[in-house]
């Protein structure tokens, strides 16, 4: 089993990424100190680290360059800021991966897998398949044989988001939750609009009536 450790001080987002990450099988090790974080992963030698930016007492890129001295354990930095010199900054000091709260949980799986396999030496794509489609997470596209369509961030999401629901109702609310982020307002009438965007780019590929309409209730795949 996989060990995953958790260094986040919101005790909220710490719990719900540890019963997350267990409940895919991981093992996940959280992080209630955040004094002598570097001598912690030494002990424990987990598998990956997702890593806050703002912990207490001490930034967490600076963390990072402490744990890099001594390991070269995979860093996915899990964080609320979102500009790109904190995230340059991060990746600069040795971070594998910056993720940005509040995260969409199949990429965050995705990304936490991806980064898993590259450093078992077997970089395979990033990508979620279902239905006939293969989306690739990093580079945001959705294939199916030869052809291939580029997805906007969103429209991103919801596929990601309506795959990892495969066979399920995935209602309209649930999508807008999945799609909300700090700087984007999502209303029912975006999700329309990048629903319908979605259909025509899948309908392209010979996908058409993929994302079925179940009235009342959702979407479904």
């Amino acid at each position: 089993m996989q060990k995953i450790m958790v260094i986040e001080d919101d005790p909220v987002i710490r719990d719900e990424l540890s019963l997350l990450l267990e409940n895919e099988g991981y093992q996940s090790v959280p992080v209630f100190d955040f004094t002598e974080i570097s001598r912690r992963v030494q002990e424990q030698q987990p598998d990956l680290i997702l890593l806050d930016l703002g912990l207490p007492n001490r930034d967490g890129s600076l963390i990072c360059a402490d744990i890099r001295r001594k390991s070269s354990v995979p860093v996915i930095f899990v964080t609320s800021r979102d500009s790109a010199m904190d995230e340059y900054r991060a990746l600069s000091l040795g971070g594998d991966d910056y993720i940005t709260k509040p995260y969409n949980i199949p990429v965050l799986l995705a990304r936490v897998r991806a980064v898993l396999r590259r450093s078992a030496g077997t970089p395979d794509p990033d990508t979620i398949e279902g239905c006939g489609m293969k989306v690739n997470l990093t580079k945001g596209t959705v294939s199916a044989g030869s052809k291939t369509e580029e997805l906007t961030r969103n429209e991103l999401k919801i596929l990601a988001h309506l795959l990892a629901n495969e066979g399920k109702i995935v209602s309209r609310a649930d999508l807008i939750d999945a799609l909300w982020d700090s700087q984007i307002y999502i209303d029912d009438n975006t999700l329309s609009v990048n629903m319908t965007r979605l259909r025509a780019k899948l309908e392209s590929l010979g996908l058409s009536g993929c994302i079925k309409t179940r009235r009342g209730m959702g979407y479904q795949l």
